[in-house]
């Protein structure tokens, strides 16, 4: 099954990527704030209260984890614009280069 989604991931842009992991990212905080608004407003028992802090632990790692592989997949996006300049940059060169100097002699 992990295979499967692997290879549907690798059909997703990073861009796509980035998007998805933003809007888990934003639910999280959602979640999270809501915890947080529950453990202030309602009185709980021992039990209930160490369960909360327990989901919110669990929700603070997970807000971790995609902040890190946000960061991964932002640094990859950055190096295919890095890369998209560049072929862009080469094409003019080789524009001027070939096709503009033979016109202009």
């Amino acid at each position: 099954m992990a295979k499967l989604k692997d290879k549907r991931r690798e059909k997703i842009s990073v861009a796509t990527e980035i998007d998805r992991l933003e809007e888990r990212r934003a639910r999280c905080h959602d979640n999270l704030e809501r915890a947080e608004f529950r453990s202030r407003r309602e009185k709980l028992s021992d039990k209930d209260r160490h369960d909360l802090e327990d989901e919110m632990t669990i929700i603070n790692e997970r807000v971790m984890k995609l902040d890190k592989e946000l960061e991964a997949l932002r640094g990859d996006n950055r190096m295919n614009m890095l890369l998209s300049v560049a072929l862009l940059v080469v094409s003019a060169l080789f524009y001027f280069v070939f096709f503009y100097n033979e016109t202009g002699s």
